[in-house]
């Protein structure tokens, strides 16, 4: 049973030809035709979920994992602005996601008629590419190019793309077979730059101080030899985020673990010639401030897709990945004799001798769980962590290098993660653990109503009773108004879970938390939750004391 709309049929055989083998559909009226073809296709695989912010976000972890499109379908109306905060999470990440909008016919719109808005150009800010439909069949080639275009760009540039699809009624009507459609494979088109290798080379040869940094980015083998081969240049010092997924034993891979409390001498001993960046959004604020404050003399970014000039000094974007920039100019580098790596390397060792000592005699709090739920957690598992503190906690420890770390950074927001975590964990078959804090939590609560959560899903939900992350940054606290930042509450997930059919554990010290994790990740038939809860008037103190103490 096929939709009888040519309109509707034209943009599922273009999603079918171009291999969009994920489509997540929110239920609704107007997108019936979309809906009826889509869950017809047998080489299509159909997810149903009603709220679509979950839907969309849920959709964005799967195009996270497999960095292909997936698809989002929506009814009209109010129904495709829920789409919004995981569509600009999609574009500043760079992920793959096909955004598929039912709409009334254009002579509907702005006259009163119900669940209608201004749908076309809706996302024009965040959104890669528009294509805004005609239910006309003299409109064929038009719409036919238009879809075209909208797929190839998410193919190509690995983003977000709409495409608002009109229908007038009736709606519901079938046929039993698929018209015959012609498209065109995706064009590769490349506007690269010219790059001065040679120049850029010489620069490279004849600086002391060479300082790496590199913000999300997937595991991949090439990139980690890249990373090992890097360090064998005592004047190379590479910075890697938890969200980098690479691993040295010379890297800094805790950066604000070692540059708070550096003086001024220090902060122009550790000020880079040349600094060199890819992957994507860092976390680490002070970096930002330290680089921005001492800025290098040159500054290349690396990256296939988009000119980023995060430190105000850029002065070489390069258009390439970094395997094949390096690979361009690795017969013409030369090791420089230089102190520069050792000497922030001997540092690193110090402070994490120091983060240490003070770790074996701290309280409990958010600091000492997080120790704790890092060592507890399955090796080669895919961790997907929340924003606001969690997030930068974990950046104070040196990771596992066999787990493989998630966290929407595009944004920074607390909207979608638990949707996010739930899609890529269905993506992939490897156990995954989603790090969360109370308020990223009970947020987005509506991503447990979904019917495709595996039973190996586990969720630490740390619950300091509000949004602990403004008693920590500067600020807040000088206001009288701390209580509207930090959102203070009471509430649990307990009755959540029994309502959306995961196990629960609680634990409120050392002891407890002891005893849920002899038990957490043992095999179930149903996913998942433990929540620790944690001393909110203690927590900023503790860190401060950590800080303090490196």
């Amino acid at each position: 049973m096929y939709p009888k709309k040519q309109l509707a049929q034209l943009v599922i055989s273009a999603c079918q030809f171009h291999k969009v083998d994920r489509v997540v559909i929110s239920p609704g009226s107007r997108n019936a035709p979309l809906t009826i073809g889509f869950s017809n296709i047998k080489t299509i695989k159909t997810y149903s979920i009603v709220d679509e912010r979950c839907a969309a976000f849920f959709a964005l972890g799967m195009a996270q994992q497999t960095q292909k499109p997936v698809a989002i379908v929506c009814t009209s109306g109010s129904a495709l602005l829920n789409y919004y905060p995981a569509i600009a999470e999609a574009f500043y990440s760079r992920i793959p996601l096909l955004v598929i909008s039912a709409d009334r016919p254009k002579h509907l719109i702005d006259i009163g008629d119900g669940q209608t808005i201004r749908q076309e150009q809706v996302f024009d800010n965040h959104i890669l590419c528009s294509a805004n439909l005609k239910e006309d069949k003299n409109e064929f080639k038009f719409n036919k190019t238009q879809i075209q275009k909208a797929i190839y760009t998410c193919i190509q540039q690995q983003g977000p793309v709409h495409i608002n699809v009109p229908f007038d009624e009736p709606i519901y009507e079938t046929v039993e077979v698929l018209e015959s459609f012609s498209f065109d494979e995706a064009k590769v088109v490349s506007r690269k730059a010219a790059i001065d290798y040679h120049k850029l080379t010489e620069i490279w040869n004849s600086n002391q101080k060479k300082l790496i940094l590199v913000g999300v980015h997937h595991q991949c083998e090439e990139t980690q030899k890249l990373i090992d081969v890097l360090n064998n240049d005592p004047s190379v010092l590479v910075m890697t985020e938890t969200t980098s997924n690479l691993h040295h034993e010379k890297n800094i891979n805790s950066i604000d673990k070692l540059i708070s409390k550096l003086n001024v001498d220090e902060f122009k001993e550790l000020q880079p010639d040349v600094l060199v960046t890819f992957g994507g959004m860092v976390v680490s604020k002070r970096i930002k401030q330290f680089l921005r404050k001492y800025q290098p003399k040159h500054h290349w970014h690396i990256d296939e897709y988009k000119q980023m000039d995060t430190y105000f000094c850029l002065s070489q974007f390069i258009q390439d990945s970094p395997i094949a920039f390096f690979r361009n100019i690795k017969d013409s580098l030369k090791p420089v004799e230089s102190n520069y790596q050792k000497t922030w390397v001997e540092e690193k060792k110090s402070r994490d001798q120091n983060h240490k000592n003070f770790l074996s005699t701290a309280p409990y709090s958010d600091l000492k769980v997080v120790k704790k739920v890092l060592s507890e957690i399955p090796k080669t598992s895919q961790i997907q962590v929340s924003n606001s503190s969690l997030i930068r906690y974990m950046q104070l420890f040196n990771v596992d290098s066999s787990y493989n770390v998630f966290c929407n950074r595009g944004t920074s927001g607390i909207d979608g993660s638990t949707s996010t975590a739930i899609g890529a964990a269905h993506a992939v078959d490897k156990p995954t653990t989603l790090l969360t804090g109370d308020l990223s939590f009970f947020y987005d609560s509506n991503a447990l109503w979904n019917g495709y959560i595996p039973n190996d899903f586990r969720i630490i939900l740390i619950n300091n009773s509000g949004g602990g992350i403004f008693k920590i940054i500067p600020g807040p606290k000088s206001t009288n108004a701390l209580r509207y930042f930090e959102t203070p509450h009471q509430l649990t997930a307990e009755y959540l879970a029994k309502m959306f059919n995961f196990e629960y554990l609680s634990a409120q010290s050392t002891e407890d938390l002891e005893r849920c994790f002899a038990s957490f990740y043992l095999e179930s038939e149903k996913p998942k939750i433990v929540e620790i809860f944690t001393p909110s008037d203690l927590n900023d103190q503790i860190l401060k004391e950590y800080f303090n103490s490196l």
